[in-house]
């Protein structure tokens, strides 16, 4: 089966295998656990902001960036189709007691004049604006990388007004890889960062949480309280840093084989790649073959690869370090089989 549902799906490489195996462990509880400490402070070098957490998941991150920044009925100004907003169990709202408000973007880049047309005044009727969020790479815009001009635009909006913002950078290294840009220079635009370990960097699981030290110390507690104290957390540590130290360089041949894949479905006919294909993430149209997205995917399944719906007609596929340039020819190939089927 050739699964390109996601880059979660990647599996731990025989380097990080061993490095769970080998590693010393401590109670990270109580701040014992070296391999976590290493970990930490080398994501906050790298991102150049002063303190780093380690936890479980992406969506954990920003949950815990919502708590800490925010009070319960404050405001939290997002890009109407990002992560925070679509695919997070409305967890900001059930857990932090705060509403998010949306604002419609290009390709996930939120005008900086509609960010300031957004931001509450003080008047008793309305909510605080507690936090904005901004989301690159932007995974329901396939991918697309947002700018580091619109980042910068919308954190001098954000500092006029002293609101925090937060990047919500779960691909983040997948934007410097197809940028240039240096990671430290993203996490510049943003006050707080998360990104994942589990995703394009292949560790088995984990994200982290960058930020100043004091936010990272209430940022702790919040943990915590959300039953994410890690014990001999070595064992997924150790994995995380060998993805953070050796995995983040590779990212450039994901993206080499998304617009190859890209490239060869445009030629099928029935088919259109929808925008641009910035990092690993390919949106395929199927309407022109009379097909919802379940059904080709039911189709496609049965013919040994694996994606996702993202809309009623829109496929996603996302490449990442288990596929290999032949893999993308295979499924090239069975993608046109059903094309030609139905």
């Amino acid at each position: 089966m050739i699964d390109l549902r996601s880059d979660t799906v990647t599996r731990p490489t025989p380097e990080m295998r061993q490095a769970a195996f080998d590693v010393e462990v401590g109670d990270d509880v109580y701040g014992e656990d070296t391999s976590v400490l290493k970990l930490e402070e080398t994501a906050a070098r790298m991102l150049g902001k002063e303190a780093a957490l380690f936890v479980t998941s992406g969506t954990q991150g920003n949950q815990i960036a919502a708590l800490t920044h925010c009070q319960p009925g404050d405001e939290v100004l997002v890009e109407a189709s990002t992560h925070l907003f679509l695919y997070e169990g409305a967890a900001m709202s059930a857990l932090a007691g705060v509403q998010p408000r949306t604002i419609e973007g290009v390709r996930g880049a939120m005008d900086p004049e509609d960010v300031r047309a957004a931001v509450r005044p003080d008047d008793i009727h309305f909510p605080k604006t507690g936090m904005i969020c901004v989301e690159n790479t932007h995974n329901k815009a396939g991918g697309a990388v947002v700018s580091l001009g619109n980042m910068q635009a919308v954190y001098e909006v954000a500092r006029e007004y002293g609101i925090p913002v937060h990047l919500d950078g779960a691909r983040l290294f997948n934007a410097v890889a197809a940028s240039g840009i240096s990671v430290e220079h993203y996490a510049s635009q943003a006050d707080t960062v998360q990104f994942c370990l589990s995703k394009g960097l292949g560790a088995p699981v984990g994200s982290i949480i960058t930020g100043s030290a004091e936010f990272i110390q209430r940022a702790r507690k919040w943990r915590k309280r959300l039953g994410g104290g890690l014990r001999q957390a070595g064992v997924i540590a150790e994995p995380g840093y060998v993805a953070l130290t050796q995995m983040t360089g590779r990212l450039a041949d994901d993206h080499e084989n998304a617009r190859y894949l890209a490239d060869s479905i445009n030629q099928i006919d029935g088919l259109r790649v929808e925008g641009p294909v910035d990092t690993n993430i390919v949106l395929v149209n199927v309407a022109d073959l009379g097909l919802q997205a379940e059904h080709f995917l039911a189709e496609l399944k049965k013919e040994g690869v694996l994606a996702v719906p993202f809309g009623r007609h829109t496929v996603r596929f996302v490449t990442h370090f288990d596929v290999s340039r032949e893999h993308i020819k295979t499924a090239v190939d069975r993608v046109n089989a059903i094309s030609w089927s139905v």
